[in-house]
């Protein structure tokens, strides 16, 4: 079975080792996508808007594949606080209120102070 690895174009992925999405057979599973600025790789102030910044990267991360939003079968988000709940909740309901992935929803420590969340998901084709 082929694998396919997407590149997002993140300078983690050569220093780190992986893939912004592999695709293998039906499944496409996209690494956990933070929500840098497109533009300046700044993270906003904002969690709602750096959520938007993650969804968007990740859809498009999914186009690439071959794959929808629509195809989510699992998320898992990472918030920095859980003070961001509800500032990312109608990022995340508008995004998939309708597919209503099984999700899980995680407070840790991120790889960098700016980051408010994290999103990681799996997509099923099949």
């Amino acid at each position: 079975m082929i694998r396919n690895r997407i590149a997002g174009g993140s300078p983690f992925e050569d220093r780190l080792g992986y893939s912004r999405a592999v695709v293998q057979g039906d499944w496409c599973f996209v690494a956990g996508t933070t929500g840098a600025d497109p533009e300046s790789g700044d993270f906003p102030a904002s969690a709602r808007v750096q959520a938007r910044n993650a969804l968007d990267r990740i859809a498009k991360a999914l186009t690439e594949a071959g794959f929808a939003m629509q195809d989510v079968v699992r998320a898992t988000y990472i918030l920095s606080d859980r003070s961001h709940i509800d500032d990312v909740a109608p990022e995340l309901r508008a995004t998939f209120g309708a597919i209503r992935p099984a999700a899980t929803m995680i407070v840790a420590g991120l790889i960098d102070p700016a980051m408010k969340i994290e999103i990681e998901v799996t997509a099923f084709q099949g």
